[in-house]
């Protein structure tokens, strides 16, 4: 039974990788996500057991807990078991979710990403007020702040290999920082319904090294220009 188990795991979590997949992170916000994620399955796969432990209690030996009175299986079962699960995950989060904020006392690079049925616009203040479409260029291991707005309905930025998402709504900013740890191709997609083509509103994201990523930059809004 427990083989059997395992491999059905295994199965369905194959069906979690690719150019999507949030348990394939590569940066550190990505990162945390993806371990939190695992640290919740952990917690509910423990949990489930333990449960299922005194399912089989009862079903097998029917005299055990008759001892124990209906008020204290329910403080014991329904208020102590799960917390002794649930709080440390409920802690943990916490600390993984303040760890993702970017909170003041850093100023890293800053592009503006809006959103609009049915594209992505990015825009490089830092570097010039360079502009590209669909395609967002980053430096690799470099945090980046992402300013998310939208000049239509609300959308919502996400690129789950790098970090989690973010709405974008009209008249107003929303601040995510992102940092690819390596150079390379990764795929983001707006994570809000937004319409009839929302399953298009996709974009790519292309990360450089550091020295090359002025050039690269330079190339791909020269050819943004060039095609408007």
């Amino acid at each position: 039974m427990l083989a059997l188990a395992q491999a059905g795991s295994l199965i369905a979590l194959t069906g979690c990788s690719g150019s999507l997949s949030t348990l394939s992170p590569s940066g550190p916000a990505a990162g945390s996500i993806a371990t939190m994620w695992w640290v919740m399955l952990a917690g509910a796969g423990l949990l489930f057991a333990l449960v299922m432990a005194l399912f089989l209690l009862v079903v097998f030996r029917p005299g055990w807990g008759s001892r124990v009175s209906p008020a204290r299986w329910v403080v014991l079962g329904g208020l102590a078991l799960p917390a002794i699960v649930l709080l440390p995950m409920i802690a943990y989060a916490l600390i993984a979710g303040e760890r993702l904020l970017p909170l003041p006392g850093t100023t890293p690079p800053r592009i503006e990403a809006v959103a609009k049925q049915w594209s992505w616009t990015f825009r490089y203040p830092d570097q010039g007020a360079l502009e590209t479409r669909d395609v967002l260029h980053l430096p690799a291991g470099t945090p980046v702040d992402i300013d998310v707005s939208s000049e239509d309905v609300i959308h919502a930025f996400w690129v789950p290999r790098l970090a989690g998402k973010i709405d974008a709504v009209p008249g107003h900013v929303n601040r995510l920082r992102i940092q690819a740890d390596h150079p390379g191709r990764y795929d983001g997609l707006c994570n809000e319904f937004c319409g009839t083509n929302h399953t298009h509103m996709r974009f790519s994201v292309v990360v450089h090294s550091p020295e090359d990523f002025p050039a690269a930059l330079a190339r791909a809004a020269a050819t943004t220009k060039a095609e408007q």
